[in-house]
């Protein structure tokens, strides 16, 4: 996958797909289908796959004060996108200029001049441009005399009834229930991040912990989760994943008088590596418990040792 952070002065080869166009937070079951659809189409015409996103996501420029909700770090969703056979990944800056252009001149200046696109695929409802003002009926128009084709996928639902969407995913996350999020990403979520020093309190308690800030990734429901981590390395020219088992508390510490802000702790199963410093990728497998205050270490040592056994017994079952 070759990945672009302009739209603007490609070359020949970088130019004439078939453009998908989202912001793809999740890379969802939802969005797969989307890409899916994309994919034939482009296998149609003998053009490459392209994706079209956006860096940051624009709700975080319009809606700075938000609490954190991505899915998907913008180096994950990257990391996703070329596990699924896409040949281009345009990566735009949405700043307020990007923001400020009329649905007019995207479609000019982006999907014509820039990309080139041979053929177009959103989602029924996208909407674009300055004030969101462009819809789909009016990319089919321009596209029409612009010379590319236009095709909007109606929603996609689980067979629960439930439309996958990143929105449906960020509840069930917040209401601790990772299983059902899995179902509808396809996949367990993940919290992507590098491992960071602590103060080491849960070496001095039995129980060492690897420390992953959340950065903005989406604030799950408090508590302890069965989890596994992913190591990413290199050997002989391949990309090697090992995961390790795991228990992990997400959340402020309240035993240890509370954070301004919410980590990831996780405690890994037999392992004992320095993993200081380098990037992983935590996966949740299960809710155990909410996050709540211990009255002395002997409690929440006691506890933490109830906690392994119910994270084994979750990890033993997927």
């Amino acid at each position: 996958m070759r990945v672009f952070r302009s739209f603007e002065n490609l070359t020949d080869d970088a130019r004439g797909a078939v453009v998908a166009i989202g912001n793809f937070d999740g890379l969802h079951l939802g969005h797969q289908t989307l890409l899916d659809q994309a994919r034939a189409i482009a296998r149609d015409l003998g053009a490459p796959l392209a994706i079209l996103t956006f860096e940051p996501h624009p709700r975080m420029l319009f809606r700075a004060d938000d609490p954190p909700f991505r899915l998907t770090s913008a180096e994950d969703r990257e990391t996703a996108a070329g596990s699924i056979d896409i040949d281009l990944f345009y990566e735009v800056e949405f700043n307020r200029d990007f923001a400020a252009m009329t649905a007019e001149e995207f479609i000019e200046r982006v999907l014509v001049t820039g990309l080139g696109a041979k053929h177009v695929v959103v989602g029924w409802d996208f909407c674009f441009g300055k004030g969101r003002a462009g819809d789909v009926d009016l990319l089919r128009a321009i596209g029409e005399k612009s010379g590319f084709g236009v095709t909007a996928v109606t929603a996609v639902t689980h067979d629960n009834g439930i439309v996958y969407s990143s929105t449906a995913i960020r509840q069930a996350l917040r209401d601790g229930r990772p299983e059902d999020a899995k179902h509808l990403l396809g996949r367990p979520w993940e919290i992507g991040g590098v491992v960071a020093h602590g103060d080491a309190r849960g070496r001095t308690i039995g129980f060492p912990t690897a420390n992953v800030p959340l950065g903005n990734h989406l604030r799950p429901k408090f508590g302890v989760y069965a989890v596994e981590l992913g190591l990413v390395s290199k050997a002989d020219g391949k990309t090697v994943e090992r995961w390790i088992p795991g228990v992990a508390n997400i959340g402020v510490r309240p035993s240890f008088g509370g954070d301004d802000d919410a980590g990831l702790e996780a405690h890994l199963f037999d392992f004992d590596q320095d993993i200081y410093d380098r990037r992983v990728r935590v996966r949740l497998h299960g809710f155990i418990r909410g996050e709540k205050k211990f009255d002395g270490l002997d409690a929440l040592k006691a506890q933490i040792a109830a906690d392994v056994i119910a994270a084994k017994d979750i990890l033993g079952k997927i």
